[in-house]
Order: C-alpha cells, then sequence, then structure tokens
C-alpha cells in the first residue's frame, strides 16, 4: 500500500513538472530539437534540473538499504551496450524527434484530452505487445544447448 502511495505521488510530481516546464506539449519539444531553426533551449534547463535534483538524491539512495517505503534498494547491474539497445536508442530517439513526445509526456497530454496523445498511447501500447510477442516467440525459437 506505502509503495503504491509514493508511486502516486512521484507520478503526480513528475506530471506537475511537465506541466510547469510545459514539457508535456509536442512543439516544445520539437522546437529543442529544431537546431537549424526556431531553436528553444527550454528543454535544456529542465533536462539540467532535473539531473540536479536526482544527482544527489541517487547518491543518498546509493548510501541507503532501504527505501522510504521500506523496499530493499537494489540497482540494475551495469550491462555493455548491445545491439538491441542501440537499437533501441535509435527507435525510441527517431519517434521522439518525429512525434516531440515521449511515454510519460504523452500521458500527461492524454489527461488534457489531446487526440494525437490518444493515438500515440495506442500506437506506444501496440507496440509493447508486440515487442513482447517478439521477444517470447524468440526465447520459444532458440535451440537449446546440450551437454555433449
Amino acid at each position: 500500500m506505502v509503495r503504491n502511495i509514493v508511486a502516486l505521488f512521484a507520478g503526480l510530481v513528475f506530471g506537475l513538472g511537465l506541466c510547469l516546464s510545459g514539457m508535456y506539449n509536442p512543439q516544445k519539444v520539437l522546437g529543442f530539437l529544431d537546431i537549424a531553426g526556431a531553436w528553444d533551449p527550454s528543454l535544456a534547463f529542465v533536462m539540467g534540473g532535473a539531473i540536479a535534483v536526482a544527482a544527489p538524491a541517487f547518491a543518498l539512495a546509493k548510501r541507503q538499504r532501504r527505501s522510504w517505503s521500506g523496499e530493499t534498494i537494489e540497482f540494475p547491474p551495469t550491462r555493455p551496450i548491445d545491439g538491441p539497445l542501440a537499437l533501441g536508442a535509435v527507435l525510441f530517439g527517431a519517434g521522439w524527434g518525429l512525434a516531440g513526445v515521449c511515454p510519460g509526456p504523452a500521458l500527461v497530454d492524454l489527461g488534457f484530452f489531446s487526440s494525437s496523445a490518444a493515438l500515440f498511447v495506442v500506437a506506444m501500447t501496440v507496440g509493447v505487445f508486440v515487442h513482447s510477442g517478439l521477444r517470447a516467440g524468440l526465447r520459444v525459437r532458440r535451440p537449446i544447448a546440450q551437454d555433449a
């Protein structure tokens, strides 16, 4: 229960930050990406502010064993950059550049009853299910190594 309350609070703070900064608006993001035209640097300032807040929080979290909600803090292990990660990053970046929105801001924009955000969220959901199906299919089809 505490975990859900903490998650709700974090999501509300994130959404409020997106609204206050205007970063839920795809035109703000596209303005940042338009370096050859009417460049809008505000996204860089928002990112810098987020890093300034998050860096000390992560440093503190690394020294703790438990979160404020009482759960064990576990950081994922680092892993090398591989093909699937690079491909995913390229697809994410291309989609972000074309649509001007990524998942968090899309959900905020959906709250403003944006039809383009609704289309984005539907496409994102379909993409998640397609990806899950492809990964599951690849796991099933891989040959099982047998000891000689």
